[in-house]
């Protein structure tokens, strides 16, 4: 839990409940909440998707993970739906989005 706590805290979450010592934690990140909870990984770990988090900066947020060394996966850029972009991965292997819609 203290790795992801202090992962999720460098991108700016709020942690609400719990924090690095406890086994159920609770961030804030604007009017989004996100529950963590620490157990064992048991059997195979498979991609299962990712969070979307919808930001107003996501350019200011990807400077910050990219000064924290969380090493987002590529920077940020316009997709063909209409949101930018970019994916970073948390130290248990969740994929994470944040986004924010272009505007038309």
């Amino acid at each position: 839990m203290a790795r992801s706590v202090k992962f999720y805290e460098s991108l700016g979450f709020r942690t609400r409940v719990g924090g690095k010592d406890a086994d159920f934690t609770t961030f804030d990140l604007g009017a989004t909440s996100l529950n963590l909870i620490a157990g064992e990984m048991t059997g195979a770990t498979r991609w299962w998707g990712r969070v979307i988090f919808y930001v107003a900066d996501v350019d200011a947020l990807y400077a910050l993970a990219s000064m924290m060394a969380l090493k987002p996966h590529a920077p940020p850029r316009d997709a063909s739906w209409g949101e930018r972009f970019f994916h970073i991965t948390d130290p248990d292997g969740h994929e994470l989005s944040f986004a924010r819609p272009l505007k038309s």
